[in-house]
């Protein structure tokens, strides 16, 4: 089965958002997410847990109001979010991420903007990576840094491809469409899949997602380094998260 992506590299900015704990603007695959962090914060007497702090996800789309496809992207969110993070340091207290939905792909094809979060698989990985983002911004403590990609097998004359960071058009063609996530421990995290696939195809996509989120840091230099690039399929995303916060720490520490 071979593999492409669509995409190309991400960007990020943090703490664009001045009146928040946390905040981080992420840009990729065609998705522009801003997320802001507030916590620990104190929890109101329903969201209270005597043992650890409630996470709290709020998804807003694009344009008009949340549906129940947001409703349940903050529940895949939530799960997964709260794995990483250190809830039982901080008991009665809430962590609040709110995800506002900047940009979307255009589908050439429909020709129309997707203003909702109709395709969740899509779209999960920038949501993703965009609150972990804002969770470092802020300092809120996790165990560790989680990175996030989407691949869909597309049938192509008689054949099927992985599609790395899948186009809309891609989606809407895919056999199976599948979202995973992997700590910096290279742990999985977040597997969630929709379609037709047998365990092969979940295999490959799953050897495939992993060399996306965990590609260990390159030791060659130079030319020898260009060459291994292009074998690689899709961003480094762990890479890339480092690279990210160096970069903040760096401006942060400019002025002394």
């Amino acid at each position: 089965m071979t593999v492409s992506t669509t995409s190309t590299a991400p960007e990020a900015a943090l703490g664009v958002l001045p009146r928040a704990d946390g905040s981080a603007k992420y840009s990729h695959a065609g998705y522009t997410v801003t997320a802001s962090v507030n916590g620990p914060i104190e929890a109101q007497r329903r969201d209270e847990h005597p043992y650890e702090a409630h996470v709290d996800v709020i998804v807003r789309p694009a344009a008009g109001v949340g549906g129940t496809r947001e409703r349940h992207l903050e529940s895949v969110l939530q799960s997964s979010l709260s794995q990483i993070i250190l809830v039982k340091n901080f008991p009665r207290s809430l962590i609040q991420i709110v995800l506002q939905v900047e940009d979307s792909p255009e589908n050439d094809y429909v020709n129309t903007k997707l203003v909702q979060a109709s395709l969740n698989f899509s779209i999960m990985p920038a949501l993703f990576q965009t609150a972990v983002l804002a969770l470092l911004s802020a300092g809120v403590p996790i165990r560790a840094t989680a990175t996030a990609t989407a691949v869909a097998i597309v049938p192509q004359d008689g054949t099927k491809r992985s599609v790395v960071d899948p186009s809309p058009r891609d989606v809407e063609i895919a056999q199976s469409v599948h979202v995973l996530a992997f700590t910096s421990h290279d742990e999985l995290l977040l597997a969630e899949s929709e379609g037709d696939f047998t365990v092969k195809e979940w295999d490959d996509v799953y050897e495939t997602a992993k060399d996306v989120c965990c590609r260990p840091v390159p030791t060659k230099e130079g030319m020898e380094m260009v060459l291994d690039d292009e074998h690689t399929n899709g961003p480094d995303l762990r890479h890339f998260l480092r690279s990210t916060m160096e970069n903040k720490v760096a401006s942060d520490l400019h002025w002394k």
